[in-house]
């Protein structure tokens, strides 16, 4: 929920319910006098939209060696006409949530402010991930990419980040699930993947979703956090490895030799925003 400008575009309030108390009181809580004060005015009603910017750095050569920055985007925009002409609310509850709203262009109402969200030491996060038998599927997945030709290539932070930090503190011992979120879902989303293909046909796939994402085993880490790869992927491998096929470099059929052996999902989440 948003505020309420004027016809012009002027702010009249930053916080719809606020104003339109006051303005109600000033009509002494009759709401019909309210609407005969305010309907024709032209009042909008915005909306506000976020979405957060991660930011990296790394601090050492380990996949966790690095610090995260969060910090969320707000934009105000237009969203509807606050009273609508042809249905006018019954009540305050229906002017402020509506069930049908009278929908205006969603531009923006002013410039995007930018709100701090949390830095955090990916190490303190991956020993915070604790669990009663085995390794946590975040320092498993870490562990794997150690192992991986892509650790070679670049940092894991140039590659994924961490998503579930919602109740993430480090001075506080309080169960979390933290989960590994690919920086390249934009690039990668438009992907078509064929699961009908197997041999060399299956191999070029692989060949050409590591080449899009940017660095080799891509289509690895995606099967264990991600939703852009097929979750039969690693059972068709597998059949091609039984088969004769070998496209797969000797670090990755490690890896999947052992997901298939013994599973695992790091979680599923969405893209980051850069």
């Amino acid at each position: 929920m948003g505020g309420v400008l004027g016809a012009g575009g002027e702010h009249l309030g930053h916080d719809l319910e606020a104003w339109v108390d006051a303005e109600l009181a000033k009509c002494g809580d009759d709401f019909s006098e309210f609407l005969a004060r305010h309907s024709g005015s032209g009042l909008l009603a915005t909306r506000h939209m976020g979405r957060t910017h991660y930011f990296a750095a790394p601090d050492g050569s380990a996949p966790e060696d690095f610090l995260q920055l969060e910090v969320e985007e707000l934009q105000e925009v237009f969203d509807r006409k606050l009273i609508d002409p042809d249905r006018p609310p019954a009540d305050r509850q229906e002017l402020v949530e509506p069930i049908v709203r009278a929908k205006v262009d969603g531009h923006a109402a002013g410039s995007p402010r930018y709100r701090f969200v949390r830095l955090v030491d990916v190490r303190q996060v991956l020993a915070g991930q604790s669990v009663a038998q085995g390794v946590s599927p975040l320092a498993r997945f870490m562990s794997d990419w150690s192992q991986s030709r892509a650790a070679e290539r670049g940092r894991f932070c140039d590659h994924w980040l961490i998503a579930g930090l919602d109740r993430y503190d480090a001075s506080v011992d309080t169960p979390f699930t933290a989960i590994p979120m690919s920086a390249h879902v934009r690039t990668l989303k438009p992907f078509q993947w064929d699961e009908t293909k197997g041999g060399t046909d299956m191999g070029d796939q692989i060949r050409d979703f590591d080449r899009a994402a940017g660095y080799p085993g891509a289509w690895y880490f995606h099967v264990v956090a991600g939703a852009l790869v097929p979750d039969t992927l690693p059972g068709a491998l597998k059949r091609d490895l039984d088969g004769g096929y070998r496209y797969l470099a000797d670090k990755e059929l490690g890896l999947l030799e052992r997901l298939v052996a013994e599973p695992y999902r790091a979680g599923l989440a969405p893209g980051a925003s850069g």
